[in-house]
């Protein structure tokens, strides 16, 4: 008796997952952020050299570490498939956002641990835990089918996180490296633990560094305090200008009536993903939670830089400064809102103070392509990986690359999905995977390949 192709896929990434964490438990090892003032430069480059290890183990062609106009390596490879056939490219990317303070872990950062039937450590699921997901796919139909049924290319980037527009400039420089008929990127995933989940919308961002400056100096607060200009204060007044008490961001210039179309989000589920404290409400503006989610801008303070209070003292500040994130819908140019945030910043800080606004980062929004052969490929792969049928959701995060592929390549397929879910806490102490949410991803990636190839 003939046993099916899915079963056969499925028996072999099951097979593969003991091997799954062996090199999970690799790539956490290594502290690959890519910023040399928090971790030393070295282990993002032990990083790219351990992708670029674990590619050529799984049969990959010319594989390369190729340095990014950034300072930060990209690992890449491909190998060619049976003629005439689709080409794919596997993303993922090796470098991660720093640990924080371990003291807020209950598991080692840089350790992979198990712990209550999960694996946890920084870069688990965001993102090594994409990569091994691939390598776990690429070994089953390899050892199933002999060979890949299409051209398989796997491009893994080393500054993601960094927002340094690395890979979308190695992209631009050397576009042979994304051509392909269909782009898998593994950097989202599930709305919940065994949904397959295929994001179709990202948000683009822009992040500004903002100055304040109103004396050369700090002044005593018991002598000079009340008159003396307080650029913290200052500051913070213009911050508070960005949203109002419903939290509806309000930059001037910015349209924030926008309405999502899709799938509505749960406010119960929405409030335990993000951990809401008891009488504390999701914030809706005058529209929904999916509205302000993903149909309008929003804009967040992520860093100020004043006196920490375990070092307070007696003073009126002279200078203070703050980094802001906005992020904006598809469709919005990302550039220009980040203008309009630079100028509403200025026009919104009080007595008179004097100004800096820079960019730091800029991203444009996406929206995917739903009616090609690989997408109904990758759906029907995952259906069968997962048991469920698949949802679409929209994606408040942003990966400028999704958009310069489009560019690049406009006749290829993006798609976009990978093994994180609410409990993965990506970018928050204790990140974790669930070993069967990467199994179900690998067999998905799996089935996909061997569909898009007409193996299936």
């Amino acid at each position: 008796m003939t046993v099916p192709l899915e079963v056969r896929l499925a028996d072999a990434v099951a097979a593969g997952m003991p091997r799954a964490r062996t090199d999970l438990a690799r790539l956490v090892a290594l502290r690959s952020v890519a910023n040399p003032e928090v971790e030393p430069a070295s282990e993002c480059h032990a990083a790219a050299d351990a992708v670029a290890e674990l590619l050529r183990e799984v049969g990959l062609d010319g594989v390369q570490a190729v340095p990014a106009p950034d300072g930060s390596r990209a690992v890449v490879g491909r190998t060619a498939g049976p003629a005439g056939s689709p080409s794919v490219v596997l993303y993922s990317h090796h470098d991660v956002v720093p640990a924080g303070d371990p003291a807020r872990w209950g598991t080692p950062p840089w350790e992979l641990t198990e712990v209550a039937g999960r694996w946890f450590g920084r870069g688990a699921a965001d993102c090594k835990g994409n990569l091994v997901a691939g390598l776990v796919a690429l070994r089953a139909v390899a050892e199933v089918l002999g060979a890949w049924p299409v051209e398989v290319a796997v491009l893994c980037e080393g500054s993601e996180e960094q927002s340094s527009g690395g890979m979308e400039a190695l992209a631009r420089s050397r576009p042979e490296l994304v051509e392909c008929d269909a782009f898998v990127l593994a950097d989202t995933g599930n709305v919940e633990l065994g949904l397959p989940t295929l994001t179709t919308s990202l948000r683009g961002t822009g992040s500004v560094l903002m100055t304040v400056r109103t004396m050369a100096h700090p002044a005593h607060s018991g002598m000079y305090g009340g008159p003396a200009p307080d650029a913290l204060q200052a500051l913070l007044t213009s911050l508070a200008s960005l949203r109002d008490d419903s939290g509806e961001t309000t930059v001037d210039g910015l349209d924030h009536s926008g309405v999502w179309d899709g799938a509505p989000i749960d406010a119960d589920r929405f409030r335990q993903d993000v951990a809401v404290l008891e009488g504390v409400d999701p914030l809706t503006g005058d529209g929904t939670l999916a509205d302000l989610l993903w149909a309008r801008p929003a804009a967040t303070v992520l860093a100020i830089d004043c006196p920490p209070v375990s070092q307070v003292t007696a003073a009126v500040q002279g200078e203070a400064r703050a980094v802001v994130n906005l992020r904006v819908p598809p469709g919005v140019d990302a550039r220009h809102a980040q203008d309009c945030l630079m100028a509403h910043l200025r026009s919104h800080t009080p007595f008179g103070a004097h100004v800096d606004v820079r960019p730091v980062s800029l991203g444009q929004g996406f929206r995917a392509r739903v009616d090609g052969p690989a997408y109904a490929a990758m759906q029907r792969a995952m259906r069968t990986a997962f048991g469920h049928d698949v949802v679409t959701t929209g994606q408040g995060g942003s990966i400028p690359l999704a958009t310069v592929l489009a560019e690049l390549v406009p006749e290829a397929e993006i798609m976009l999905l990978g093994v994180e879910e609410p409990a993965s806490r990506i970018h928050g102490p204790d990140e974790s995977v669930h070993p069967e949410e990467l199994r179900r991803t690998a067999l998905a990636l799996a089935l996909f390949l061997c569909d898009l190839g007409g193996a299936r």
